[in-house]
């Protein structure tokens, strides 16, 4: 985007927070419209920080996914979970994101998504951590080169080991298990290595860059590049709880449209 463009946008953004904060609040009506957040909750954004960039996919350069196998659109129509047309017949019919085991937006990788966008990055000698305000999920990542788990033993967030190459400090991740939030999201496969890079560009500036390779889901594999923004602010608890309370109420909706079924 042209400085101008960039600089819209963000105005727009930030009109569109102060409209919506002063609306007035709708009620949520069955059938028609059944609410959601109100915009206190969420965290859009405005721009990409420092960068002008219209996608975060550096490569392919033209900034768009590679072409999908059947296999990986198959995985990604399977794990839409409340995010799909259908209704949830059982409880493996939702997603990871539904039931609040993990975030949809904590990763690996990190993805910008709807709100509860912070994350804190810190280490010892032998240990860095991830830790997410989404979920509250920590990733605690071994850095002395100790032995991969066995790939028996899969992991929700994969199987991570990281070292520094020069002031980047470099983590790569295999070993996920089958409901991984990006198969759940995305559409990858248990056989899926995540590449991630951070670096710290300037005092308030860090470059989070992850390459994905998994040539069951996609033609080629692809990097996205997000830049993170330091901030002062506290993080919090983020208790997450709809999908596994209100499970029974979401697959309700099911055994009435099959009782509707078994009594014509």
């Amino acid at each position: 985007m042209t400085e101008d463009e960039a600089s819209s946008r963000e105005q727009d953004a930030i009109d569109r927070d102060i409209r919506l904060w002063n609306s007035t609040p709708k009620k949520a009506e069955a059938g028609k419209n059944v609410g959601a957040y109100n915009n206190f909750w969420m965290d859009r954004g405005t721009t990409v920080v420092g960068t002008r960039r219209t996608s975060l996919i550096v490569d392919p350069p033209n900034g768009r996914l590679p072409s999908m196998t059947e296999s990986g659109k198959g995985r990604a129509d399977a794990g839409l979970g409340s995010n799909s047309d259908d209704a949830a017949w059982s409880y493996t019919d939702l997603s990871n994101a539904d039931r609040c085991i993990m975030g949809f937006n904590a990763g690996p990788p990190i993805t910008p998504a709807g709100y509860n966008q912070n994350m804190q990055l810190f280490q010892t000698s032998d240990y860095v951590v991830i830790l997410n305000e989404m979920i509250h999920n920590a990733r605690i990542i071994p850095l002395d080169g100790r032995p991969r788990l066995d790939d028996g033993i899969p992991q929700w967030s994969g199987d991570s080991r990281g070292h520094w190459e020069g002031d980047t400090l470099v983590i790569e991740t295999v070993n996920f298990n089958d409901h991984n939030l990006y198969n759940t999201w995305r559409g990858s496969s248990q056989n899926m290595r995540l590449l991630e890079r951070l670096t710290r560009v300037d005092a308030d500036t860090l470059e989070y860059r992850f390459t994905v390779i998994d040539p069951e889901t996609w033609a080629s594999s692809w990097t996205a590049s997000v830049p993170m923004r330091r901030t002062d602010q506290l993080m919090y608890e983020y208790a997450c709880h709809e999908g596994n309370y209100s499970l029974s109420i979401i697959l309700a909706g099911a055994r009435i449209e099959e009782l509707a079924v078994a009594t014509k």
